[in-house]
């Protein structure tokens, strides 16, 4: 299935029936008053999070939703039937955005959570509806109120516990593929990787979900390469490993780069936590090895993993450390939803 995270589609809702203009005719009754009967509401837009989606592929090509109109009042005041709902289905993670791309209608996180984004119609009232002591015979109806019709944005953003970072052929992928049952596409050549991947990773009795990314280059927040369009799905990862490749001339500049794409891209992403390794090790010697890793050290301040998901070197090591930082932020995440304990009182 084909990855796609944006998509823009048209929606409307309903419109109201028409309320019904009628009187009762039957023998032997001369005067038998007003009986049109009012008109059906028109059919809402709704939007639900569901499970077993992870793109919105299937909206590239269906782009048009529209909810039923209510059905008109008819005479012996029946009314009109109402218009059935349009029920969009999106993954979890995905943002609802207005036509300027800039206004967050909603976002839908669980899955099962749905929301309405237009509002169908109010059917007209029936001239039995406008029957009063000194109207007796009233030959007027409401029109059905008209439907909403918008143009909205879907966003998809993934929802996944760590991410990797890195410039282009960084390890990212092969990291992935060797921790989990993710397939990515590996190759000895940069952006092997066009679109995020994503893989459960299990350490001991702890499940959680690795996001691959596609690989930064320098001037990315300006559009260069693949820009930062795929970095808003690591914007709710708890927390980012970040691989520099150890063939590279200098992993000083490498690591800087990144970073400097990350913080261009959004300040609050460049503050999320962070786990520098040194991928490849396995090409270099020991020596070369330290000497990388020092350089490492010095540019990003954090003492980095040695890495080789080809030998296997470091990789416990890395889980276990990605398996900790995750553990922290969802007791943070508890606690501040819990909120501060109460006052003891006596």
């Amino acid at each position: 299935m084909k990855f796609l995270d944006q998509a823009k589609i048209i929606i409307r809702s309903g419109d109201g029936g028409n309320g019904c203009v009628a009187f009762r005719r039957e023998k032997y009754i001369e005067f038998g008053g007003p009986n049109g009967g009012n008109g059906g509401k028109g059919g809402d837009v709704w939007v639900q999070c569901v499970d077993n989606l992870n793109t919105l592929i299937d909206y590239r090509y269906h782009q048009h939703f529209f909810a039923t109109n209510g059905k008109p009042g008819m005479g012996q005041e029946r009314a009109g039937s109402d218009g059935d709902d349009m029920v969009i289905k999106v993954p979890p993670g995905t943002q609802i955005y207005a036509e300027d791309q800039d206004t967050l209608l909603v976002e839908l996180m669980e899955v099962g959570i749905r929301s309405r984004l237009a509002k169908g119609g109010n059917g007209g009232f029936g001239n039995a509806h406008f029957k009063t002591a000194t109207n007796r015979a009233p030959r007027h109806a409401n029109p059905g109120q008209q439907g909403t019709e918008m143009t909205i944005w879907l966003r998809l953003k993934l929802i996944a516990d760590a991410g990797l970072v890195g410039l282009p052929n960084a390890g990212k992928s092969t990291f992935l593929a060797a921790v989990s049952a993710a397939k990515p596409k590996i190759a000895a050549y940069p952006f092997t990787t066009l679109h995020p991947n994503l893989g459960v990773v299990k350490v001991g009795e702890v499940d959680f979900v690795l996001a691959d990314i596609p690989g930064l280059i320098e001037g990315a927040n300006e559009g260069a390469g693949l820009g930062t369009r795929f970095l808003g799905h690591v914007e709710r990862c708890r927390v980012l490993l970040h691989l520099v490749d150890a063939t590279e001339d200098d992993v000083g500049a490498a690591y800087k780069t990144v970073r400097a794409e990350l913080k261009a891209f959004s300040p609050e992403l460049a503050k999320r936590k962070e786990i520098v390794a040194l991928s490849k090790c396995d090409a270099l010697t020991e020596d070369i090895i330290a000497e990388k890793a020092a350089a490492l050290q010095a540019a990003s301040r954090k003492k980095p993993l040695q890495l080789s998901a080809v030998s296997g070197l470091g990789m416990k090591e890395a889980l276990f450390a990605l398996t900790r930082e995750i553990g922290k932020a969802q007791q943070v995440e508890k606690a501040a939803e819990d909120g501060p304990p109460e006052p003891w009182k006596p």
